[in-house]
Order: structure tokens, then sequence, then C-alpha cells
């Protein structure tokens, strides 16, 4: 049996996030999730506007399960009250609405709450408080985002500064919107080394091929990159507060 890491050092590790719905339409969801965690997911988040909160539980509980297979981690979107009901280890909270440390009441003392950044500022804000442990950084491609912030590269570019891979303890942030594997290199020549996707994996005729290939990608500008040597290192010997 494999020991199952931390969830602050599987965050840490992690290099590619991927959004889901609970895909009723396809009816898929045990057959998609274990594909997706199988070709090199670390972490899974569900979103699903049009899901009852039953629909949701039963979705997050088998996500779960499969999960444990892989060390994946299972993240719920923005709803703390779902959080609670599924204790959650990890939240992901939009740019408005739910703070931070409200959202921390509603989880287990180890969960890691991540925080969706626009802008400049929202980078600056999530990096600054101590309850947020990721970002997610875009939108890169596309019309995901805000109303007035226009997709680029700018803010990747930004985040590669300002959360910096080179200092030690610096969050993880993961590039997010329109994301695939024709423009991937140009998000990590930005400065990128994780990525959030929906489509790229959702839509591929293959998502266990697809996964694989993004996080092939992904281990080799790790690989490539010397200061991606010490966020290993560091992980492994992690003394933050979601330890």
């Amino acid at each position: 049996m494999t020991a199952l890491q931390g969830i602050d050092t599987r965050l840490a590790l992690a290099r590619l996030l991927l959004i889901s719905d609970t895909r009723g339409r396809a009816g898929d969801l045990e057959g998609f999730v274990d594909a997706a965690l199988a070709g090199g997911v670390d972490i899974i988040q569900l979103r699903d506007q049009s899901a009852s909160s039953a629909d949701l539980l039963a979705a997050l509980a088998m996500m779960r399960k499969i999960s444990y297979r892989y060390q994946g981690l299972v993240s719920v979107f923005e709803s703390g009250d779902l959080a609670r009901e599924f204790d959650t280890d990890v939240l992901h909270l939009p740019s408005r609405g739910l703070t931070a440390t409200a959202a921390r009441a509603f989880l287990h003392e180890w969960a890691v709450i991540g925080r969706s950044c626009y802008s400049e500022a929202d980078v600056d804000a999530a990096l600054a408080d101590p309850e947020v442990a990721y970002l997610t950084v875009g939108p890169v491609f596309g019309a995901l985002g805000m109303p007035g912030h226009v997709p680029g590269l700018e803010l990747v570019a930004y985040a590669a500064k300002a959360a910096s891979h080179t200092v030690a303890g610096s969050k993880p942030w993961f590039a997010v919107g329109g994301i695939t594997e024709t423009n991937l290199d140009q998000v990590l020549a930005a400065g990128a080394r994780r990525i959030a996707v929906s489509r790229a994996i959702t839509k591929a005729i293959d998502p266990g091929a697809a996964a694989t290939s993004l996080k092939r990608r992904l281990r080799d500008a790790w690989n490539d990159d010397p200061a991606m040597e010490k966020v290993v290192f560091d992980a492994f010997h992690s003394r933050s507060p979601f330890h």
C-alpha cells in the first residue's frame, strides 16, 4: 500500500488541474474521472451550476474514491456549504464573494483554499492572504473571466514574477483559460509551470491520452527548469500550516 502524501505536498507537486462538470449528458463520469487521473491529472475540480446538491455530492464522492488510487485531489468550487457537507480537502473560490477567512469555517483543519485571479491586483491580494494556498491566473485565451479583463499572457508573466518558483515558500499557481496542446508552449514560455484546463480534456476523444500528453509536456518543462527542483525538494520538507 502506498502512503498517501499530505494535502499540501500533493498541491505543491501538482501540475495539471482539470475543471469538469458532472458529465450528466454523457453519463460517463466514473470512467472519465478514472481516465483523467490515470492520465496525469493531479487535481479535479467539480463545477456544474445545473446540478443539484445531491448530484454534486454523489459526483464528488465518486471522484474522491477514484482519486485515492492516484493520490489526486478533489476540489469543490465556491460553495462553503457543499465543502462542509463533503468535508472537502480543497475549496476553490472565485475572485469575488466569500472571503478565504470566512471559508475557513466550512473546512477541516488541513483543507486548502484556492482563489481565481483575473488581474494583477487579484494576484497580489491572493498572495498576501495567509488563508489562500494556491491561485489560478487567467484568462489566458478565450472569453473565460470577469468583464473588463482581457485575455492574454501578460497576467501569466506577472504571476511568474510575483510568485516566482525560485522563491522558497512561493504559492503554487495555475494558468487557466483556453489552454490547449496547440498554445501550451506560449503559456510555458510566459513562465507558467502549472495549468488548469477544461475542454482540452473534457472534449477530447480520449481524455486519458489528452491528460497524458499535457502532463508529459508539463513534466518536461519542470525537468528543464532548475528552479522546479527546489520546488519538489521543498514539497517533501514542507512545514506550512497546510501540512
